[in-house]
C-alpha cells in the first residue's frame, strides 16, 4: 500500500487489509510505504488514527517508511493510492516484472477506471472517513478476487 507520505491513505489501507486477513484466517504479508520521505518514522496522522479507532481498525502501531526498490522483491502486489504515486513507484521499477506488480488500489472495486483515493490531509475530518469507506470496499474486492 503506497501513498505520498505514508501517514493517511496507505496506513489505513494497510490496517484494513491486515484486519480482514486476520478475521478470515488468511496468510498474507501486508505493509505500507510512502514515495516521499517526509514522515519516515512517524505514526499515522492523528485524524486517520481516530478514523481507524472509530471503524475498529487501529493503526496506531504503524510507522511511516519510504518505498524502496527492494519492495518489488518483497511483495507480489503493490497498490498505489493515486496516479502520481503510481508513476513514482514505476520510476523505480527495474523490469517488466516489477511494473506488472504495481496496481491502482481503487481498480479493485472499480475495474479499469484508474480512480484515485483522495488525499484527506488538507481537508476536513469527513475526508478521512470517506477514504476509509473507499479502501474498505476496495480491500473486500481484492480479497474476493484472490481468495474467492
Amino acid at each position: 500500500m503506497v501513498c505520498l507520505g505514508n501517514i493517511c491513505r496507505s496506513p489505513m489501507a494497510d490496517g484494513i487489509l491486515r484486519k480482514k486477513i486476520q478475521d478470515r484466517g488468511l496468510d498474507m504479508k501486508v505493509d505500507s510505504a510512502g514515495t516521499a520521505a517526509y514522515h519516515v518514522g512517524e505514526a499515522p496522522d492523528r485524524r486517520m488514527r481516530r478514523t481507524g479507532i472509530d471503524n475498529n481498525v487501529p493503526i496506531d502501531d504503524l510507522r511511516a517508511r519510504q518505498f524502496v526498490v527492494q519492495d518489488f522483491d518483497r511483495f507480489d502486489v503493490i497498490f498505489a493510492m493515486d496516479k502520481s504515486n503510481y508513476n513514482n513507484i514505476l520510476s523505480l521499477a527495474r523490469d517488466e516484472d516489477d511494473v506488472q506488480k504495481v496496481k491502482m488500489m481503487l481498480n479493485e472495486s472499480n475495474p479499469g477506471q484508474n480512480l484515485e483515493v483522495p488525499d484527506p490531509y488538507y481537508g476536513g475530518d469527513e475526508g478521512f472517513q470517506n477514504v476509509y469507506n473507499m479502501l474498505d470496499i476496495a480491500v473486500d474486492a481484492f480479497l474476493e478476487r484472490v481468495n474467492g
